[in-house]
């Protein structure tokens, strides 16, 4: 009966973190969408890029953990390959994330950048928030070893180094607008992002593949 109801805390726990995602990256895209009406930036274009992408990941992990627990029908087996699935769709997200990045980044003109300060403040809070939930997700992977958990975890990891790569990045193109230094640090930045980004969706799906 206590590990029943142990069991049954851990899985609500989970709910909540993955809910709690959810709401909380949301927003991200929209007021990035918005953003970009006032700023230019490459770093900040594939920012956006990143965070809808990364969106429908957690929304499909969300969902996926919602289904699991609903059907306790359901054998170990098929429990097993739907959370497989779902954490092979977040490291290809991943992948085509980083690889939009990449594109971004290499095809986005010199022109003057505009007004980055909108999206520097998300990357800025996103670095809190996603080092939270990193934590979060880490913990609960450990305490009762569910895959989708563990994955989003490795997720949370990935964004919190790159929003502090995109919050440095703009940090730059803001404090020297037009300059040759924001210029390629700009260009840097988003290549730093998008490359992080690809080699831990590649990791991801590699390990999936391999269970």
């Amino acid at each position: 009966m206590e590990k029943d109801l142990e069991r049954s805390r851990k899985k609500e726990s989970g709910y909540r973190t993955l809910l709690t995602s959810v709401l909380l990256s949301s927003p991200g895209p929209l007021i990035l969408g918005l953003g970009l009406t006032v700023g230019r930036s490459s770093t900040q274009i594939s920012d956006f890029v990143r965070r809808t992408a990364e969106l429908l990941a957690i929304i499909s992990s969300f969902v996926v953990f919602c289904i699991i627990d609903k059907h306790k029908d359901y054998d170990d087996k098929k429990k097993a390959s739907l959370a497989r699935g779902s954490n092979t769709f977040v490291g290809v997200i991943m992948c085509i994330s980083g690889l939009s990045m990449l594109i971004l980044a290499l095809t986005t003109g010199s022109e003057d950048k505009g007004n980055v300060v909108p999206a520097m403040v998300i990357a800025l809070s996103g670095v809190i928030a996603n080092s939270i939930f990193w934590w979060r997700y880490t913990t609960l992977y450990k305490r009762n070893g569910n895959t989708i958990l563990g994955v989003q975890g490795r997720l949370y990891g990935a964004k919190s180094v790159v929003d502090i790569c995109v919050t440095l990045s703009l940090l730059v193109v803001a404090a020297l607008p037009g300059s040759a230094v924001s210029k390629y640090f700009d260009i840097f930045g988003s290549v730093l992002v998008s490359l992080y980004m690809l080699w831990s969706g590649v990791k991801t799906v590699r390990q999936q593949l391999k269970m």
